[in-house]
């Protein structure tokens, strides 16, 4: 009896667990670095993005995932979109740049909205 109550709190703690990594889109869009930047290709399971920052006042493009953390994320991309990526903070120096772990992504402005 003492290991059937042991293993049903082991497996109810574990369970509870698993649900602790869900962060709210609000609390990552106010602790989490971001980008700022325009879609400029997707793919299945990628998409890259132009951005301009403090680091790459010219611009560079980083090659993002579309698996992130937070299912309310704005994943169905287009080019052109302008996107905020929310991310671990970790941008890899290759070419192009590469971000690995990617909490969530928001749309600033849609693709085909026209501005004057």
């Amino acid at each position: 009896m003492k290991r059937l109550t042991v293993l049903l709190l082991t497996a109810v703690l574990a369970l509870g667990m698993v649900g602790c990594n869900n962060r709210s889109m609000s609390y990552i869009i106010e602790n989490e670095p971001s980008i700022q930047g325009v879609v400029e290709e997707v793919g299945e399971s990628s998409a890259t993005v132009f951005f301009v920052s403090d680091g790459y006042p010219d611009g560079a493009s980083c090659i993002i995932p579309l698996e992130v953390e937070n299912e309310d994320s704005y994943t169905a991309l287009s080019v052109g979109d302008e996107i905020a990526v929310y991310f671990d903070g970790e941008i890899m120096e290759t070419y192009p740049l590469q971000i690995s772990t990617v909490y969530a992504i928001t749309l600033i402005a849609p693709a085909n909205q026209e501005t004057e």
